[in-house]
């Protein structure tokens, strides 16, 4: 992964793009006072280096159907399996976050489902056929905020 040194134009880019990804490139570039085309060539190497991953439309699970949402611990037989597993996962489009943890649990997965007995099925029909030794699942009532790590914060150096 690696840390990248961004300069205060890097920085400035990030704080604007962070706080309106809709913001047109131009409107960036008048305010950073430098070219649309500079702006262009930085968010590509921006992106180039990772620092930027891409941007898209959040959809909101409970807007289409989706009104459970969890965070299961999974413990596996084989801790050997471990990539295995986690291609595996891929596979179902239900679980939408993977981590790998410390702690008492090999990973940790963030899942939606419609209801809590669509859950049940993911995780009788899809889950414990992964070879898992246990599972731990704990259900969201709802997020009290979800954010970025805030640029304005962490990048002001200039």
């Amino acid at each position: 992964m690696g840390h990248h040194d961004l300069d205060s134009l890097d920085k400035k880019i990030l704080r604007l793009i962070a706080a309106d990804a809709r913001i047109p490139f131009l409107e960036v570039a008048r305010v950073c006072n430098v070219s649309g085309a500079a702006i262009h060539q930085r968010i590509q190497k921006l992106a180039n280096i990772g620092v930027l991953k891409g941007s898209q439309f959040i959809i909101d699970p409970e807007r289409i159907g989706y009104e459970t949402c969890a965070y299961i611990g999974l413990n596996l037989k084989n801790p050997a399996d471990f990539d295995l597993v986690v291609e595996e996962l891929r596979k179902i489009p239900e679980v939408v976050e993977c981590h790998y943890t410390t702690g008492d649990y090999d990973m940790f997965i963030k899942i939606y489902a419609m209801n809590n007995h669509h859950l049940l099925d993911i995780i009788h029909d899809k889950l414990q056929p992964l070879g898992l030794s246990r599972s731990e699942t704990i259900i969201s009532f709802g997020s009290a905020f979800d954010r970025q790590l805030p640029i304005e914060n962490i990048l002001i150096e200039e």
